[in-house]
């Protein structure tokens, strides 16, 4: 027998305009959630969404694309992160903002989003789940052609709230692990080398609106208990992307595990192994025996 859920259907509530991420993180700091809450009751829209070319130009050169008419895979998270923020912090929802971790990127892609394009975007909540480390709730997007129910992209952010325990009822998060490709495995070439350079906080803030203290502030860093400044976990994630340019399908599944923060100004190498029509990829700081594992990725044809 199975069971029934018993959640009435979400309302759903229109945005008019892109929702403003500082007034939305500065509301966050001070906002006291209800852990009782369920995030799944609202869902939030935006109608007539466009990527501009210069907004697109600006990405693509803070995560290493190449400028193209065709968007890649992980811009329209930033068409949809705006209202997915307004969502926890403007809607009911049991976790407080500032202690989330991003652990978990998906992204389907069903044909690539095209600069100046017209869009329609909707988010949502998943029930809260529990882990080994907490508790876990997705922020779901979708985005569709402007005034369609045709979906073109959904992306799905998995985070952590480190609380002592999930609430009754939540079901386990059991998610099989991603093998990291190393270097010199099958056909696992080369690593590419590169340095984040102490800015990137700064400048993918400036393209994404995610002006979250611990990319942007050395003592907003240090206040949240951190060394220092940390990547956004989606650049790193756009950054490895960018690696494979020109080597995937327009149509494609993408599955980020964001296992360490990455420090601004660290040197990584980035690893990719083909298998088949599929890659790995794993991200990594450090060198000898005190190498760090930031990101382990597979993408390939949806």
């Amino acid at each position: 027998m199975s069971a029934v859920d018993h959640r009435a259907e979400p309302r759903v509530r229109v945005l008019r305009g892109t929702p403003s991420l500082g007034p939305l993180y500065a509301r966050a700091l001070l906002a006291r959630p209800d852990p009782a809450a369920d995030p799944t009751g609202v869902e939030l829209e935006q109608h007539g969404v466009r990527a501009g070319a210069a907004h697109a130009a600006a990405y693509a050169r803070v995560c290493g694309f190449g400028l193209r008419d065709e968007l890649p895979a992980t811009y329209p998270h930033l068409l949809a992160f705006g209202a997915q923020v307004a969502l926890m912090v403007t809607e009911p929802f049991p976790f407080r903002l500032a202690g989330l971790v991003h652990v978990r990127q998906r992204v389907e892609q069903h044909r690539p989003l095209r600069v100046g394009e017209e869009l329609d975007v909707r988010v949502a909540a998943s029930p809260v789940r529990s882990a080994r480390s907490g508790a876990v709730v997705d922020l779901l997007a979708q985005v569709r052609a402007a005034g369609t129910q045709e979906v073109l992209w959904r992306g799905t952010s998995t985070y952590l709230a480190r609380v002592e325990r999930a609430r009754a009822g939540a079901v386990a998060d059991d998610v099989p692990a991603l093998e990291p490709p190393v270097p010199g495995e099958g056909g696992a070439g080369q690593p590419a080398l590169w340095r984040v350079a102490p800015d990137t906080g700064r400048r993918y803030a400036a393209v994404s609106g995610d002006v979250n203290p611990i990319h942007v502030s050395a003592l907003g860093a240090r206040a949240l208990g951190f060394a220092g400044p940390i990547a956004h976990g989606m650049w790193t994630a756009a950054r490895s992307l960018a690696a494979l340019e020109g080597r995937l399908p327009g149509a494609l599944a993408l599955d980020v595990r964001f296992a360490r923060p990455l420090p601004l100004g660290a040197a990584v190498e980035d690893v990719a192994l083909r298998e088949g029509g599929d890659w790995r990829t794993a991200v990594r700081g450090g060198s000898g025996q005190s190498r760090r594992l930031h990101l382990v990725a597979a993408v390939g044809p949806a």
